[in-house]
């Protein structure tokens, strides 16, 4: 008992940061979770091989970043079952793949700091939980988007994601470089000046020419685990129509992705909605159909 006390207080202080580095590499929470025990109980096993030639957070994120490529590498991804929608939606802009994405709450943010540790961080928090930049790293090659978040995310060296990885410093500058050609580049802050109650206000009406209006041209709306995507205000809206027309929910403010975020509720809870915001507008609607991950906010 006393070795278990001990070692929960070596590891313990890294757990909330671990699970979010396996989120980031799994795109869900859900998966982030099991892979974060995995992790630990391998740590435990583990501890007494542990040297010290590297430091015990460096230790314990080479556990977490193999456990997750092992996972992948193992088709371990947790894929949800698709739901059936309640009405006939009309024909999507495109069939999404990261249908498995999920929102990651605010509080488990909480406390982390703002940036990276690491000499090589390149991007602060609030831009690497942002729901495009985990969707673009599930689109990668595994082993690429690992190198993306070890270099940029958390500030690693070459050196120490070379080892991380198991691999050379050669192979990491050159999937670095392909993973950042590959990212999209963050968003400019802006404040919410009001857009994400304007649009609650809105949906819960079932207003749709007052969502509409806060939308960009170029929109994108998408409902993970179903695979419909849709792209631009036309196609939005006759989405929202038919939706609103079968029926309506209510909203409750929480806090995912350090983006506006949306607790649905109709006759219980019916899922989470993220809004990514540029400018005074909405530029994606993501609605997560999960009815159970309204438990987490």
């Amino acid at each position: 008992m006393e070795k278990i006390e001990a070692f929960r207080e070596l590891a313990g202080p890294y757990e909330r940061e671990l699970l979010l580095h396996c989120y980031r590499v799994m795109g869900s929470l859900t998966d982030a979770e099991d892979l974060l025990q995995e992790t630990m109980i391998a740590a435990w096993r583990g501890l007494p091989g542990f040297e010290g030639r590297s430091s015990l957070r460096t230790w314990l994120y080479r556990i977490a970043t193999n456990r997750c490529l092992n996972a992948l590498r193992d088709r371990r991804r947790r894929l949800p079952r698709e739901p059936v929608p309640p009405f006939e939606p009309p024909a999507p802009t495109r069939w999404g793949e990261v249908t498995w994405l999920q929102p990651y709450p605010d509080v488990l943010l909480d406390g982390l700091p703002a940036s990276a540790p690491g000499p090589d961080a390149r991007l602060e928090l609030k831009e690497s939980v942002a729901l495009a930049f985990v969707a673009a790293l599930q689109r990668m090659p595994p082993r690429q988007a690992a190198t993306l978040i070890l270099r940029d995310v958390l500030g690693f060296t070459g050196p120490e994601t070379a080892e991380m990885l198991g691999t050379t410093e050669t192979a990491v500058k050159g999937a670095l470089q392909r993973a950042r050609a590959a990212t999209p580049a963050p968003p400019v802050e802006q404040p919410d000046d009001g857009v994400a109650g304007r649009f609650a206000e809105a949906f819960t009406r079932g207003d749709v020419d007052a969502v509409v209006a806060l939308l960009t041209d170029d929109v994108w709306l998408s409902m993970p685990p179903a695979p419909h995507e849709y792209q631009g205000r036309d196609a939005v809206r006759e989405f929202l129509a038919r939706s609103f027309a079968y029926a309506r929910s209510s909203l409750t403010r929480v806090g995912a992705n350090r983006q506006p975020a949306f607790a649905a509720e109709r006759d219980g809870p019916a899922g989470i909605i993220v809004l990514t915001l540029r400018g005074d507008r909405i530029a994606a609607l993501t609605r997560f159909h999960d009815t159970a991950l309204a438990a987490r906010f």
